[in-house]
């Protein structure tokens, strides 16, 4: 696989994905869905979602904290990238999501501005900067806020111009899909996360009740997308993804760890897309 693809950490591009998708649908039947702008908002959280990952991969490269990494390749740590090639990388990617962000704002509302100005800072001083909040246990809640809830309720908000209930209890299930994701990849950086003195949730936890965290993320994506018949009742549809949620679960709840856990990562990106897609489906159909 190229580097920079690998840098990009395909797997995980799922949480960018999905968001669109279901904020999207949700916006179905409340107004007209204008497809350029549905496109914008992908490309917005697609290439924030890259920029967010290049620049970890340097802000931990240059920090020493992938040293000893477990998981899937990283640019800077494996001497694959200079360091300022990576952090050019990044902040292009960064670039992409603000031309397509104020596109999409000069169309809708100018305040759009600055939640993206908010998400691009966030993304980048997630490890970056003198102190990163990701070092400090708050990864997740940047996770639910920005490819939960700002990514849903903004790719709805974008198609008719207004927040509606089924959007935020929607963004809630996104959410917390893409917490499971970044849980799974820090429960399996536990020992050298810790060793760096990076004090991720998951350090935090300990082990044995990270495993609980993520198993409850995932049934929790599912029964806050059961709540959401009660706007649409094609939300049930999300129940499709179910069967791909229960290996990724099962395999966390009886131990894998190290590379073993490279499979959970892809097997939660999968169940992420599946359920992303049979639940917007149900939302647009039932519209």
């Amino acid at each position: 696989m190229n580097p920079w693809v690998a840098g990009a950490r395909p797997r995980t591009l799922p949480a960018s994905v999905v968001p669109v998708l279901v904020g999207t649908a949700c916006a179905a039947g409340e107004g007209d869905v204008v497809a350029w702008r549905a496109l914008a908002a992908g490309v917005v959280a697609l290439a924030l979602q890259i920029g967010t990952n290049y620049a970890n991969d340097y802000s931990d490269g240059v920090r020493g904290t992938d040293a000893a990494r477990v998981g899937p390749v990283r640019l800077v740590a494996s001497g694959l990238k200079a360091p300022a090639a990576v952090k050019r990388a990044a902040f292009a990617a960064f670039g992409v999501a603000a031309v397509a962000g104020l596109a999409l704002a000069l169309a809708t509302s100018l305040w759009l501005i600055a939640v993206g100005a908010a998400c691009i800072a966030a993304g980048y001083l997630y490890t970056g900067g003198p102190k990163p909040y990701g070092y400090l246990g708050l990864g997740e809640v940047f996770v639910f806020v920005c490819f939960g809830l700002v990514a849903t309720v903004g790719s709805t908000y974008v198609q008719i111009e207004r927040i509606t209930g089924l959007s935020v209890v929607a963004a809630t299930a996104v959410g917390f899909l893409s917490c499971a994701l970044l849980v799974a990849n820090n429960l399996r950086d536990i020992p050298t996360d810790a060793a760096a003195g990076k004090k991720t949730v998951a350090v935090r936890l300990g082990d044995r009740r990270t495993r609980g965290l993520y198993a409850d993320l995932l049934i929790g994506a599912f029964l806050v997308g059961l709540v959401c018949m009660a706007w649409r009742w094609g939300a049930i549809a999300c129940l499709v993804a179910a069967p791909f949620a229960l290996d990724p679960i099962r395999r966390v709840l009886t131990g894998a760890r190290g590379r073993e856990l490279i499979a959970v990562l892809v097997g939660t990106g999968r169940a992420q897309l599946v359920f992303g897609a049979t639940f917007s489906l149900g939302l647009w159909l039932t519209a």
